[in-house]
Protein backbone atom coordinates (compact mmCIF):
# COMPACT_ATOMS: atom_id res chain seq x y z
CA UNK A 1 0.00 0.00 0.00
CA UNK A 2 1.14 3.34 -0.81
CA UNK A 3 2.30 6.12 2.15
CA UNK A 4 -0.22 8.98 1.45
CA UNK A 5 -3.01 9.19 2.56
CA UNK A 6 -5.88 8.06 0.99
CA UNK A 7 -8.04 8.36 3.53
CA UNK A 8 -7.90 8.19 7.79
CA UNK A 9 -9.84 5.52 9.23
CA UNK A 10 -12.94 6.56 11.56
CA UNK A 11 -13.58 5.04 14.71
CA UNK A 12 -10.50 2.79 14.52
CA UNK A 13 -10.19 1.46 17.65
CA UNK A 14 -13.71 1.60 18.70
CA UNK A 15 -14.60 -0.41 15.60
CA UNK A 16 -11.69 -3.24 16.82
CA UNK A 17 -13.20 -3.85 20.50
CA UNK A 18 -16.83 -3.73 18.72
CA UNK A 19 -16.16 -6.56 16.41
CA UNK A 20 -14.48 -8.93 19.49
CA UNK A 21 -11.76 -9.75 16.98
CA UNK A 22 -10.61 -13.79 17.48
CA UNK A 23 -7.52 -15.11 15.72
CA UNK A 24 -9.29 -17.61 14.08
CA UNK A 25 -12.13 -15.82 13.20
CA UNK A 26 -13.36 -15.01 9.77
CA UNK A 27 -14.58 -11.29 9.14
CA UNK A 28 -15.57 -8.83 6.78
CA UNK A 29 -15.04 -5.60 5.73
CA UNK A 30 -17.60 -4.35 3.29
CA UNK A 31 -16.05 -1.25 2.63
CA UNK A 32 -12.36 -1.04 1.77
CA UNK A 33 -11.53 1.90 1.17
CA UNK A 34 -7.97 3.00 1.91
CA UNK A 35 -7.98 0.32 3.74
CA UNK A 36 -7.49 1.56 7.33
CA UNK A 37 -9.65 -0.39 8.89
CA UNK A 38 -9.11 -3.61 7.41
CA UNK A 39 -5.37 -3.76 7.82
CA UNK A 40 -5.77 -3.27 11.51
CA UNK A 41 -7.77 -6.22 11.50
CA UNK A 42 -5.91 -8.76 9.86
CA UNK A 43 -2.94 -7.25 12.53
CA UNK A 44 -5.86 -8.91 15.25
CA UNK A 45 -5.70 -12.79 13.00
CA UNK A 46 -3.74 -15.47 13.48
CA UNK A 47 -2.82 -17.59 10.72
CA UNK A 48 -6.20 -19.25 10.47
CA UNK A 49 -7.89 -16.18 10.67
CA UNK A 50 -9.03 -14.74 7.10
CA UNK A 51 -10.64 -11.00 6.51
CA UNK A 52 -12.83 -10.55 3.17
CA UNK A 53 -12.58 -6.86 2.12
CA UNK A 54 -14.69 -5.57 -1.01
CA UNK A 55 -14.98 -1.66 -2.50
CA UNK A 56 -16.75 -1.22 -5.89
CA UNK A 57 -14.31 1.27 -6.60
CA UNK A 58 -11.48 0.04 -8.64
CA UNK A 59 -8.85 2.71 -7.12
CA UNK A 60 -9.40 1.38 -3.69
CA UNK A 61 -8.82 -2.44 -5.01
CA UNK A 62 -5.41 -1.41 -6.58
CA UNK A 63 -4.34 0.00 -3.48
CA UNK A 64 -5.32 -2.79 -1.27
CA UNK A 65 -2.07 -4.35 0.49
CA UNK A 66 -0.91 -7.94 0.44
CA UNK A 67 -1.49 -10.58 3.02
CA UNK A 68 -2.46 -14.19 3.01
CA UNK A 69 -4.85 -13.50 5.80
CA UNK A 70 -6.63 -11.11 3.74
CA UNK A 71 -8.68 -11.05 0.29
CA UNK A 72 -9.83 -8.04 -1.53
CA UNK A 73 -13.03 -8.03 -3.27
CA UNK A 74 -13.76 -5.90 -6.43
CA UNK A 75 -17.87 -5.14 -5.77
CA UNK A 76 -20.40 -3.58 -4.22
CA UNK A 77 -21.70 -4.87 -0.69
CA UNK A 78 -25.45 -5.06 -2.11
CA UNK A 79 -24.16 -8.30 -3.66
CA UNK A 80 -21.63 -9.19 -0.20
CA UNK A 81 -23.46 -12.68 0.43
CA UNK A 82 -22.67 -13.59 -3.42
CA UNK A 83 -19.15 -13.13 -2.47
CA UNK A 84 -18.64 -15.23 0.40
CA UNK A 85 -20.51 -17.71 -0.65
CA UNK A 86 -17.94 -18.06 -3.41
CA UNK A 87 -15.44 -18.19 -1.00
CA UNK A 88 -17.17 -20.68 1.14
CA UNK A 89 -18.60 -18.73 4.29
CA UNK A 90 -22.08 -18.45 4.59
CA UNK A 91 -23.73 -18.45 8.29
CA UNK A 92 -20.39 -18.53 9.75
CA UNK A 93 -18.67 -14.89 10.20
CA UNK A 94 -18.09 -14.25 13.09
CA UNK A 95 -17.66 -9.99 12.33
CA UNK A 96 -18.77 -7.13 9.51
CA UNK A 97 -18.07 -3.88 9.92
CA UNK A 98 -19.21 -1.20 7.27
CA UNK A 99 -17.97 2.56 7.41
CA UNK A 100 -20.10 4.06 5.46
CA UNK A 101 -18.32 7.48 4.87
CA UNK A 102 -16.88 8.37 1.33
CA UNK A 103 -12.92 7.60 1.62
CA UNK A 104 -11.15 11.46 1.70
CA UNK A 105 -9.17 10.79 -1.57
CA UNK A 106 -12.76 10.97 -3.41
CA UNK A 107 -13.41 14.26 -1.54
CA UNK A 108 -9.48 15.55 -2.97
CA UNK A 109 -9.65 13.69 -6.55
CA UNK A 110 -11.19 16.74 -8.17
CA UNK A 111 -11.83 14.79 -11.10
CA UNK A 112 -14.14 12.56 -9.08
CA UNK A 113 -16.56 15.55 -8.95
CA UNK A 114 -17.21 14.72 -5.18
CA UNK A 115 -16.49 18.02 -3.90
CA UNK A 116 -17.88 21.81 -4.29
CA UNK A 117 -14.38 22.96 -4.12
CA UNK A 118 -12.44 22.43 -6.79
CA UNK A 119 -14.75 23.06 -9.86
CA UNK A 120 -14.52 19.56 -12.14
CA UNK A 121 -17.16 17.13 -14.06
CA UNK A 122 -20.33 16.41 -12.48
CA UNK A 123 -19.63 12.29 -12.01
CA UNK A 124 -19.56 11.24 -8.37
CA UNK A 125 -19.40 7.31 -9.51
CA UNK A 126 -17.92 5.28 -6.88
CA UNK A 127 -17.58 2.69 -9.45
CA UNK A 128 -16.51 4.42 -12.60
CA UNK A 129 -18.36 1.16 -14.97
CA UNK A 130 -21.38 2.60 -13.97
CA UNK A 131 -22.95 4.63 -16.50
CA UNK A 132 -25.06 7.10 -14.67
CA UNK A 133 -22.99 10.08 -13.48
CA UNK A 134 -24.54 13.09 -11.55
CA UNK A 135 -24.28 15.42 -14.65
CA UNK A 136 -26.58 12.63 -16.68
CA UNK A 137 -29.22 12.46 -13.74
CA UNK A 138 -29.46 16.18 -13.72
CA UNK A 139 -29.58 16.57 -17.54
CA UNK A 140 -32.40 12.96 -17.70
CA UNK A 141 -34.59 13.14 -14.32
CA UNK A 142 -38.02 14.66 -14.52
CA UNK A 143 -37.87 17.55 -11.92
CA UNK A 144 -40.43 16.32 -9.68
CA UNK A 145 -37.93 13.33 -9.41
CA UNK A 146 -35.04 15.90 -8.39
CA UNK A 147 -36.69 17.92 -6.17
CA UNK A 148 -38.07 14.39 -4.22
CA UNK A 149 -33.43 13.41 -4.04
CA UNK A 150 -32.74 16.75 -2.82
CA UNK A 151 -35.74 16.80 -0.14
CA UNK A 152 -35.36 13.09 0.95
CA UNK A 153 -31.28 12.29 0.18
CA UNK A 154 -29.84 16.16 1.23
CA UNK A 155 -32.81 17.89 3.70
CA UNK A 156 -32.39 20.56 1.63
CA UNK A 157 -35.42 22.94 2.31
CA UNK A 158 -35.13 24.42 -1.13
CA UNK A 159 -35.21 21.39 -3.18
CA UNK A 160 -38.37 22.00 -5.68
CA UNK A 161 -36.97 25.80 -6.49
CA UNK A 162 -33.23 24.12 -7.06
CA UNK A 163 -34.84 21.67 -9.27
CA UNK A 164 -37.00 24.10 -11.16
CA UNK A 165 -33.92 26.26 -11.77
CA UNK A 166 -32.11 22.97 -13.24
CA UNK A 167 -34.94 22.13 -15.71
CA UNK A 168 -35.22 25.15 -17.12
CA UNK A 169 -31.81 25.70 -17.96
CA UNK A 170 -30.70 22.46 -19.17
CA UNK A 171 -31.44 22.39 -22.60
CA UNK A 172 -29.74 24.96 -23.32
CA UNK A 173 -27.03 24.72 -20.81
CA UNK A 174 -27.20 21.91 -18.96
CA UNK A 175 -25.41 21.69 -15.91
CA UNK A 176 -22.08 19.48 -16.42
CA UNK A 177 -19.26 20.46 -13.48
CA UNK A 178 -19.44 21.06 -9.58
CA UNK A 179 -18.74 24.48 -10.19
CA UNK A 180 -22.21 25.60 -12.34
CA UNK A 181 -24.28 23.32 -9.66
CA UNK A 182 -22.43 24.79 -6.90
CA UNK A 183 -23.64 29.02 -8.53
CA UNK A 184 -27.06 27.49 -9.58
CA UNK A 185 -27.44 26.70 -5.79
CA UNK A 186 -25.67 30.00 -4.18
CA UNK A 187 -28.83 32.36 -4.18
CA UNK A 188 -31.04 29.45 -2.59
CA UNK A 189 -28.66 28.56 -0.07
CA UNK A 190 -28.71 30.64 3.80
CA UNK A 191 -25.81 32.82 4.16
CA UNK A 192 -25.64 31.23 7.58
CA UNK A 193 -24.91 27.91 6.49
CA UNK A 194 -24.50 28.07 3.10
CA UNK A 195 -21.35 25.21 2.84
CA UNK A 196 -23.86 23.08 5.01
CA UNK A 197 -26.82 23.17 2.61
CA UNK A 198 -24.51 23.13 -0.42
CA UNK A 199 -23.02 19.73 1.21
CA UNK A 200 -26.25 18.59 1.41
CA UNK A 201 -27.20 19.12 -2.02
CA UNK A 202 -23.92 17.19 -3.13
CA UNK A 203 -24.93 14.69 -1.11
CA UNK A 204 -27.65 13.73 -2.00
CA UNK A 205 -26.80 13.81 -5.38
CA UNK A 206 -24.13 11.22 -5.07
CA UNK A 207 -26.73 8.92 -3.00
CA UNK A 208 -29.28 8.55 -5.71
CA UNK A 209 -25.98 8.20 -8.46
CA UNK A 210 -24.71 5.41 -6.31
CA UNK A 211 -28.06 3.73 -4.83
CA UNK A 212 -26.35 4.11 -1.60
CA UNK A 213 -30.23 3.88 0.46
CA UNK A 214 -31.13 0.74 -1.62
CA UNK A 215 -27.07 -0.77 -1.15
CA UNK A 216 -27.63 -0.40 2.52
CA UNK A 217 -30.99 -2.16 2.75
CA UNK A 218 -29.37 -4.85 1.22
CA UNK A 219 -25.80 -5.03 2.87
CA UNK A 220 -27.88 -5.03 6.37
CA UNK A 221 -30.28 -8.05 5.14
CA UNK A 222 -27.44 -10.19 4.05
CA UNK A 223 -25.43 -9.75 7.45
CA UNK A 224 -28.06 -11.47 9.02
CA UNK A 225 -27.69 -13.86 6.92
CA UNK A 226 -24.13 -14.02 6.63
CA UNK A 227 -23.25 -13.83 10.69
CA UNK A 228 -22.67 -16.88 12.72
CA UNK A 229 -24.69 -17.23 16.38
CA UNK A 230 -23.17 -14.55 18.48
CA UNK A 231 -21.39 -12.61 15.49
CA UNK A 232 -20.69 -9.27 15.52
CA UNK A 233 -21.99 -6.27 12.80
CA UNK A 234 -20.78 -3.03 13.10
CA UNK A 235 -21.84 -0.06 11.16
CA UNK A 236 -20.24 3.70 10.62
CA UNK A 237 -22.92 6.40 9.60
CA UNK A 238 -22.11 10.34 8.68
CA UNK A 239 -25.85 11.18 8.49
CA UNK A 240 -29.23 10.80 9.84
CA UNK A 241 -30.75 8.81 6.50
CA UNK A 242 -28.36 6.26 7.13
CA UNK A 243 -28.32 5.75 10.95
CA UNK A 244 -32.05 6.07 11.30
CA UNK A 245 -31.83 2.54 8.90
CA UNK A 246 -28.99 1.08 10.35
CA UNK A 247 -30.61 1.61 14.00
CA UNK A 248 -34.20 0.49 13.24
CA UNK A 249 -32.30 -2.22 11.21
CA UNK A 250 -30.65 -3.52 14.30
CA UNK A 251 -33.24 -2.82 16.56
CA UNK A 252 -36.15 -5.17 15.28
CA UNK A 253 -34.31 -6.71 12.25
CA UNK A 254 -36.31 -4.12 9.67
CA UNK A 255 -35.96 -1.34 7.96
CA UNK A 256 -39.23 1.11 9.20
CA UNK A 257 -38.20 -0.37 12.78
CA UNK A 258 -41.47 -2.23 13.23
CA UNK A 259 -40.30 -5.85 14.84
CA UNK A 260 -42.10 -8.89 13.98
CA UNK A 261 -43.49 -10.76 16.90
CA UNK A 262 -44.36 -14.53 17.26
CA UNK A 263 -47.39 -16.13 18.45
CA UNK A 264 -46.73 -14.93 22.33
CA UNK A 265 -45.85 -11.70 21.58
CA UNK A 266 -41.75 -11.59 21.41
CA UNK A 267 -39.89 -9.96 19.37
CA UNK A 268 -38.01 -11.76 16.46
CA UNK A 269 -35.53 -9.48 15.89
CA UNK A 270 -32.21 -11.51 14.72
CA UNK A 271 -29.83 -8.62 16.41
CA UNK A 272 -29.44 -7.35 19.24
CA UNK A 273 -28.35 -3.82 19.67
CA UNK A 274 -24.76 -3.44 21.59
CA UNK A 275 -25.24 0.08 23.83
CA UNK A 276 -25.35 3.34 22.35
CA UNK A 277 -24.12 5.04 19.24
CA UNK A 278 -20.64 5.91 19.40
CA UNK A 279 -18.98 9.17 18.40
CA UNK A 280 -15.48 10.24 18.09
CA UNK A 281 -13.41 12.14 21.03
CA UNK A 282 -12.50 15.09 20.04
CA UNK A 283 -9.33 14.24 20.01
CA UNK A 284 -10.04 12.39 16.97
CA UNK A 285 -11.93 14.95 15.47
CA UNK A 286 -8.74 17.44 15.74
CA UNK A 287 -7.25 14.58 14.16
CA UNK A 288 -9.47 14.12 11.17
CA UNK A 289 -12.09 16.77 11.05
CA UNK A 290 -14.02 14.31 8.38
CA UNK A 291 -14.81 12.15 11.43
CA UNK A 292 -17.23 14.72 13.09
CA UNK A 293 -20.71 13.23 12.47
CA UNK A 294 -19.58 9.59 12.46
CA UNK A 295 -21.52 7.05 14.70
CA UNK A 296 -20.81 3.51 15.25
CA UNK A 297 -23.60 1.42 16.14
CA UNK A 298 -23.21 -2.51 17.14
CA UNK A 299 -25.31 -5.60 17.15
CA UNK A 300 -24.88 -9.02 18.20
CA UNK A 301 -26.75 -11.58 16.04
CA UNK A 302 -28.72 -13.42 18.47
CA UNK A 303 -28.34 -16.85 18.98
CA UNK A 304 -31.53 -18.56 19.77
CA UNK A 305 -33.71 -17.32 16.56
CA UNK A 306 -30.60 -17.80 14.45
CA UNK A 307 -31.10 -16.32 10.58
CA UNK A 308 -34.56 -14.48 9.85
CA UNK A 309 -35.65 -15.10 6.13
Amino acid sequence: MTQDVYHIPALLPESLEALCLQPSGVYVDATLGGGGHSRAIVEHLGEDGHLYSLDRDSDAIARAFADSRFTAVHGDFRYMANYLRYYGHYGDVDGILADLGVSSHHFDDADRGFSFRADAPLDMRMNRASSLTAAALLAEAPEERLATIFRIYGEFRQARRLASAIVKRRDTDPVLTTGQLASLAEPMLNPARAKKELAQVFQALRIEVNGEMEALEAFLRQSVELLSPGGRLAVITYHSLEDRMVKNFMRSGRIDGEAEKDLFGRSDAPLKPLGKAVGPTPEEVERNPRSRSAKLRVAVKNEELGMRN
